[in-house]
């Protein structure tokens, strides 16, 4: 269980919207790509993506998370016109008929990032936390709104060559630690971060990594974790993903009782339902 020191009150500011994490809170994944590894495909028009949107915020999401770029492992390459031709349209339709709902941008290009806070999201979660941009945190900066930074080597296309850590949890605490600098020097007030559970990892390091997430706190910013339905899961008991709900239930009471503020999920309900009785703990 978190230490006393650590439920410190925590929050994010969202375009002026003051955002508690002192208690844990949840981010539902939707998913605009042909080819993400859980449900590529299945939200490309308006009526089901308006529909998926509203079935994530009645569930209990505080934020919903739009993607037009897969980072699955070999994902195909899309380009930064392709990706903004998908989610901008998205971002709006949603902003539209959802006034009140807080965006998440996940895109680690800056031009898109931007497109799609001018048409209303509020936040830029980054894969790669600027390596893949140079102009990211700058922007990120420049538009005043919470960052995510995700721990990743290499692209989606090249990062499960790059699993060999000589002191793994040292290494990815001591790149936590220079990419908050970095935001700082670029006036970015609120960031996040995310442990990257699949990216650049193999299954033993992930499960490594989640028994020890509690010594990231250490870092004094917010967590977030995103276990939702992935292979750390599936693989281990051996089943697909759209069987492995139960699994991710699992780690996610293990990410809540390790630190974790947000939870990245497919599927809300759940995990509001762990949320509240971790609560209750």
């Amino acid at each position: 269980m978190k230490s006393e020191k650590n439920k410190k009150n925590l929050s994010l500011n969202c375009k002026g919207q003051l955002i508690d994490l002192s208690t844990p809170k949840v981010m539902g994944i939707l998913n605009i790509t042909p080819d993400s590894f859980y449900d590529g495909g299945q939200f490309k028009d308006s009526k089901s993506i308006l529909a998926q949107a509203e079935k994530l915020i009645s569930q209990g999401a505080t934020f919903i998370d739009i993607g037009a770029y897969s980072s699955r492992p070999g994902a195909d390459f899309v380009s930064e016109m392709e990706e903004q031709h998908r989610i901008v349209p998205v971002v709006e339709l949603i902003v539209k008929h959802i006034p009140e709902v807080l965006i998440s941008i996940d895109s680690f290009r800056a031009n898109v990032v931007r497109e799609c806070v001018n048409a209303g999201a509020v936040i830029s979660n980054d894969i790669s936390a600027g390596h893949l941009d140079d102009k990211m945190m700058k922007t990120v900066g420049e538009l005043g709104i919470p960052y995510i930074m995700m721990h990743m080597r290499g692209t989606p296309q090249t990062m499960q060559s790059l699993t060999h850590y000589d002191h793994f949890i040292t290494e990815i605490f001591n790149y936590f630690s220079e990419r908050i600098q970095l935001a700082k020097q670029h006036h970015i007030m609120d960031f996040v971060i995310d442990p990257g559970f699949g990216f650049a990892k193999t299954l033993s390091q992930n499960y490594d990594l989640l028994g020890k997430l509690e010594f990231f706190q250490n870092l004094n910013c917010p967590m977030l974790c995103g276990v939702s339905r992935k292979s750390m899961i599936y693989k281990t008991l051996n089943c697909l993903p759209k069987e492995a709900l139960n699994g991710t239930t699992a780690l996610n009471m293990v990410s809540l009782m390790n630190g974790a503020n947000i939870l990245r999920v497919h599927d809300v309900k759940e995990a509001m339902e762990c949320v509240k009785l971790f609560n209750q703990l």
